[in-house]
């Protein structure tokens, strides 16, 4: 499958980092989810359905999250999903492992002179 010009796949791992803080800010349905990732990275991530849904499924399962049925802007029924304490207690835990991961290859690309 060729990759669309200017997007870039998520790193392995990265995605529950991206979700955990999308719902910080509050709780939201699948699709605006993956819209608000979109949007927050300039249109350079694009998470699709087929892995964000069992992604929100798996975080549900641990815990992270919890869904709610509710109604969209667009008056559909939806499945809203929100941060639990554990999530967000996973979402520090998530923080914590990119900042050092990012430093790390940072050090690579740009070693101190």
């Amino acid at each position: 499958m060729p990759r669309r010009r200017g997007r870039l796949e998520l790193l392995r791992g990265t995605l529950d980092l991206l979700v955990l803080q999308t719902l910080a800010n509050g709780a939201l349905h699948g699709y605006a989810i993956a819209a608000a990732i979109q949007r927050d990275t300039d249109q350079v991530l694009q998470v699709e359905e087929g892995s964000l849904y069992p992604a929100l499924h798996r975080m549900e399962r641990r815990g992270w999250i919890a869904a709610t049925w509710g109604t969209t802007d667009t008056n559909r029924r939806a499945r809203f999903y929100e941060l639990t304490d554990d999530g967000a207690a996973q979402l520090d835990a998530e923080l914590h492992r990119w900042r050092q991961f990012s430093r790390a290859v940072e050090k690579v690309i740009e070693p101190a002179s």
